[in-house]
């Protein structure tokens, strides 16, 4: 169980180096009208909210779709969204 917990929070915590979620949180405490405690319990309850969201879709996802290998639904989604982004870089801005 122990390993499980230091795998699942090394990733997550690795995915979330340098993403938008954290940028925001940067400029959030950056602005001296904001408390760091104000943004970091924001930021965190932000977070663990999100969380729960995946972990309770993660728990529909296995009931109605066994029979699909979820880490194949996952890096299909991830391509798309890679293929989605790469698209999104060719078009011409308005």
């Amino acid at each position: 169980m122990l390993s499980a917990f230091f795998t699942i929070f090394t990733t997550v915590f690795l995915a979330e180096l340098g993403d938008k979620t954290q940028l925001a949180t940067v400029l959030f405490s950056a602005d001296k009208g904001h408390s760091r405690w104000l943004v970091f319990v924001a930021a965190a309850g932000a977070l663990v909210a999100s969380t729960a969201v995946a972990v309770g879709l993660g728990a529909l996802a296995e009931k109605y779709l066994a029979a699909v290998p979820l880490k194949l639904i996952a890096g299909i989604g991830f391509i798309l969204i890679g293929l989605w982004t790469v698209w999104g870089h060719f078009q011409p801005e308005a």
